[in-house]
């Protein structure tokens, strides 16, 4: 895909057209592999339109000609992307509808420079199994009272194509997207999809992927690591998408996560596995760094740390007592530079293969899986 009718000015895919991760990425990935004594990275592919099954924009403009978008670059100069080809069409479907709701119900979007106005964000979650949305509008109010006309419109010019409606009030003139709270205003509580054979629920507050192609390929390499019988923890766990498949498989599974949206999403996962299999499954809540002991016992240690790496209680965890098996999936290259260093720099961690994959298209960003082994030495 070369052609956009957003850029420029759009800012959304600074390398349109480019196929894989950039060379910039790739080269520092096969760095740290021969540095290590591991093979050359492999790199998984996935599409590279349409992908985009999630997505979080920003309201402005005037009641009579609201604008949907992303900021340019470090501003609040909103691009309105009404075509986004990276968008799942349902997407751009549910924008284009807020925009005539904004549109008849005379709500007006929100001013940076004033910090007023109503209509702030749109966020919009696609179901795979439906093609239905899950959309949040965010305001600049105390509930929902003051969108009730917005949101009747929207719901009605959705129809069937709405799989939730949400509203969260963010009054803060800080750059946080969703407020405090998020309420139901009609439809279904999470979204729900499938990874490694189990559901896996997204309430509106959830952290998620975009590219689902691909953050399932994630899930399918994790898994092929993971030895039947195994004793596994998770930590950063989110909603699951990674977890809660290997409970059919491991011995012991247990999952940590802060966020309280995804620990909301978690906990409905559980509860939807197999009788037979929620006992073998543990939840603790709270940050990766209180949750170290839970690394003790484990065969087979998960970890999906935000972008900026692994708490250091973690890294300092995992080097005091390797795991037989650490597998860690990273959207921070920098981040996993700087951790694969502490990990391995004592030797008792090998590191046996780097995975990238091609995620965020068009952009400097690449998800990478780390597979490393506690040595032979370390274990005699």
């Amino acid at each position: 895909m070369n052609d956009c009718p957003h850029r420029p000015p759009c800012p959304g895919c600074p390398r349109l057209g480019a196929i894989g991760p950039s060379e910039r990425a790739l080269a520092t990935l096969a760095a740290l592999a021969s540095s290590a004594g591991a093979p050359p990275p492999s790199v998984v592919l996935g599409s590279r339109s349409g992908f985009r099954h999630r997505a979080r924009l920003a309201v402005r403009g005037r009641a009579s000609s609201p604008k949907i978008g992303i900021f340019r670059e470090g501003t609040h100069s909103l691009v309105d992307i009404p075509r986004c080809c990276l968008h799942h069409p349902r997407i751009n479907e549910v924008a284009a509808a807020l925009r005539r709701s904004i549109v008849a119900t005379r709500s007006p979007p929100y001013s940076d420079a004033s910090g007023l106005g109503l209509v702030r964000y749109l966020q919009v979650v696609v179901e795979r199994s439906t093609e239905r949305a899950q959309v949040v509008v965010v305001t600049r109010s105390a509930s929902p009272e003051p969108a009730r006309a917005l949101f009747d419109d929207l719901a009605q010019r959705l129809g069937d194509r709405l799989h939730g409606l949400f509203w969260s009030g963010q009054e803060d003139r800080g750059n946080a997207i969703l407020g405090s709270s998020v309420e139901r205003i009609a439809g279904e509580a999470a979204v729900v999809e499938r990874f490694g054979g189990a559901q896996v629920f997204y309430p509106p507050a959830a952290f998620g992927q975009s590219h689902l192609e691909l953050a399932g390929a994630v899930v399918e390499h994790v898994h092929a690591r993971v030895p039947g019988g195994a004793s596994v923890t998770e930590l950063y766990a989110g909603v699951g998408p990674i977890g809660l498949g290997l409970a059919a498989r491991a011995s012991r599974l247990t999952l940590n996560e802060l966020g309280a949206g995804s620990l909301e999403g978690l906990a409905l996962g559980v509860d939807a596995l197999p009788a037979p299999l929620r006992g073998r499954v543990s939840i603790v809540p709270g940050p990766a760094a209180s949750a170290t002991t839970t690394l003790a016992d484990a065969d087979v240690v998960i970890v999906d740390p935000p972008r900026r790496g692994l708490d250091t209680a973690v890294t300092e965890a995992l080097v005091a007592r390797p795991p037989a098996r650490l597998l860690y999936v990273s959207c921070g290259l920098a981040s996993l530079e700087a951790d694969l260093l502490s990990l391995l720099r004592d030797g008792r961690l090998a590191l046996r293969e780097l995975i990238a994959f091609d995620q965020f298209p068009y952009t400097e960003h690449v998800e990478v899986l780390a597979d490393l082994v506690r040595t032979p030495a370390d274990d005699s």
